[in-house]
């Protein structure tokens, strides 16, 4: 199935960063006329899914955070967020609760428990040297539902 309407954002891996993508991704969002806890989940997995470009990806360098959101006719959002840092060797322990690579930043390991919670499906393929790509999908119910 094709999108309807698609948004591409790139910007540096700054951590002042992390509020402006995900306020833009909700702005996009909105024309789904979502209810509010769907816009605050999604709002939350796409700030967990910045932050660990920003902290893991690139953890001691700036690098460039991508964000493409489509919307499809059924009210699904697919949410790309990719970055070309460091990579993930081991996804399957990356996404085990309380497993974080930055303890000295008492970072909680919870990142993607938390999208996992908020999303339909979460997604991650990653390449060691090469960076990250988190797929984050939401269908959007209607509000009388």
């Amino acid at each position: 199935m094709n999108p309807i309407n698609t948004m591409k954002l790139q910007f540096e891996g700054r951590s002042v960063n992390e509020a402006f993508s995900r306020t833009a991704v909700a702005a996009f969002v909105t024309q789904t006329d979502p209810t509010i806890e769907e816009l605050s989940d999604i709002k939350t997995a796409v700030s967990e899914a910045v932050t660990n470009c920003i902290v893991h990806g690139y953890r001691d360098t700036l690098g460039t955070v991508y964000i493409t959101a489509n919307l499809y006719p059924d009210s699904r959002i697919t949410i790309k967020i990719r970055d070309k840092g460091r990579g993930i060797p081991d996804i399957k322990k990356a996404m085990e609760p309380m497993f974080t690579t930055a303890p000295e930043e008492e970072r909680a390991g919870l990142g993607f428990a938390v999208m996992q919670t908020l999303m339909d499906k979460v997604k991650v393929t990653s390449k060691e040297g090469k960076g990250t790509t988190v797929t984050l999908e939401r269908s959007i119910r209607s509000k009388g539902e």
